[in-house]
């Protein structure tokens, strides 16, 4: 068996770069340690959990958001039996769809644990032990990443009571009280779900603000809108403590700066701290693979690791741990291996929170900016003053556009809103093309839209929005 390319993963960065490897010509492989492929993201993350979130929107604004719209209903009742099959389904539909597109652009499948024995040469383990050698002239790592714990801590994530995300999308009933150990994304969404479907949620994260690297602005405000919804936070807290009891588990916790621990008790605790490289059993130590400090591989420019035909992309390698990331790297890779010239742009990756509203980032923060010295202008507009918002009673949220003070050229552009995660792209495009927020803001716009708000925010940046 010998082949052009064997990617290790099936995840969205490996499936995409076997299906461009395949589209051009070269004989591919992929190696799938699971059952089914697509990774986590299809598996057990992005997929399933934008199911559970779109299910639980619904129940939400049937619950509460109809009155005012003239519509009335009963009290709507919860089957969470039904809502985790709408999600079952939903993942098997997405995996089958990979299945069918390795077999549309004929590329084999090895199920198994793979092992990079060096230039060339992949070993494939399947479940009953067997091994198999698998000969290619370049190797692709895209095994993801895994659940990174809590720094210092040791805890039993059981997936019932001490939950990662995995064990959060497939909660048997509703837990009376939640605790959720990190303000990221992954904890946010998780928690908004069963927070929307009647947990009391409580979300304790280290530093002082919610979304980490976010822009201050929306997280700020996104604070405040997840906390009308319920949610409670407790900032600038280390939790020191995770333990299993007869009625559930307890997180104990301290202030940061120092002081008193405070203890939490829920019926199940959501450890949401990140995620880290999965490397593990790879063979990567044994066949010459260069690992940097925090486990991920080292790539060059090419995506090639330290051994030549070996090369990483996705979440096991630097950079933003975001399924398209790992995808835009995947085409690219394909495109270098085929002789052509692949290309990513880090500056223009959007990110997007799927809660309600939702929140969605491109380019530079306030915060990077100041802290590179450079000059810059922003743009802001409330969905309070877009008509179509006011239509929808979607007020709540933001847009805000980031541009050069000397040259105009869109550096960031963040978003909170009904919408956000659709409306980002044209900034997305905007920026890919090194376009000016007068470029936007001269942009035709459909009257009424919620992206008018993005038109305005560019307004608001050259010169004055119209509508404020």
């Amino acid at each position: 068996m010998s082949y052009d390319v064997v990617v290790i993963g099936s995840g969205p960065g490996g499936y995409v770069c076997a299906i461009k490897a395949a589209q051009l010509g070269l004989k591919t492989a992929v190696v799938e340690k699971r059952a089914t492929f697509g990774g986590t993201c299809l598996n057990v993350g992005c997929i399933p959990s934008k199911a559970l979130l779109h299910a639980s929107e619904v129940f939400a604004h049937t619950m509460h958001g109809l009155d005012e719209l003239g519509v009335e209903v009963a009290a709507p009742k919860l089957n969470l039996e039904k809502m985790l099959a709408h999600k079952d389904a939903t993942v098997k539909s997405n995996v089958d769809g990979v299945q069918f597109l390795f077999k549309k652009n004929k590329i084999d499948t090895f199920h198994g644990t793979g092992k990079v024995l060096g230039e060339g040469k992949v070993a494939v383990t399947d479940e009953k032990g067997d091994q198999s050698i698998i000969q290619t002239k370049n190797v692709v790592i895209a095994t993801g990443s895994d659940v990174a714990g809590i720094p210092g801590l040791d805890i039993d994530i059981d997936e019932k009571v001490i939950v990662s995300s995995t064990g959060a999308i497939a909660l048997e009933k509703v837990p009376e009280k939640m605790v959720v150990v990190g303000g990221g994304v992954i904890g946010l969404e998780l928690g908004s779900v069963w927070s929307r479907l009647g947990a009391k949620v409580t979300v304790v994260e280290f530093l002082d603000k919610i979304l980490g690297p976010m822009d201050g602005d929306v997280s700020k405000q996104f604070q405040r809108m997840l906390a009308k919804q319920g949610i409670e936070f407790q900032l600038s807290a280390k939790v020191t403590g995770v333990e299993k009891t007869d009625k559930g588990a307890k997180v104990t916790y301290e202030p940061v700066a120092g002081g008193d621990a405070t203890v939490l008790d829920a019926d199940v605790v959501l450890v949401a701290t990140g995620r880290k490289p999965f490397t593990e059993g790879l063979g990567l130590h044994e066949a010459g693979v260069v690992l940097d400090d925090r486990g991920r591989v080292e790539i060059g420019n090419h995506f090639q690791t330290s051994v030549q035909g070996v090369y990483a992309i996705g979440d096991v390698v630097k950079g933003p741990m975001l399924a398209h990331k790992a995808e835009d790297e995947g085409v690219a890779l394909a495109e270098m291996l085929a002789g052509q010239a692949g290309h990513v742009n880090y500056d223009v990756i959007p990110s997007v929170v799927y809660t309600q509203p939702e929140v969605a980032s491109v380019g530079k923060t306030e915060e990077e900016l100041k802290a590179a010295g450079i000059a810059y202008k922003a743009g802001k507009f409330p969905f309070t003053a877009n008509g179509r918002a006011r239509a929808m009673l979607a007020t709540d949220g933001f847009v805000k556009v980031l541009a050069d003070k000397e040259t105009d050229k869109v550096l960031g552009v963040h978003i909170v809103g009904l919408g956000a995660g659709e409306m980002i792209h044209e900034a997305a495009v905007l920026m890919e093309f090194g376009g000016s927020s007068e470029d936007l803001g001269r942009t035709c716009h459909a009257h009424p839209t919620m992206s008018e708000a993005v038109k305005e925010a560019a307004l608001a940046t050259f010169f004055k929005p119209i509508h404020m």
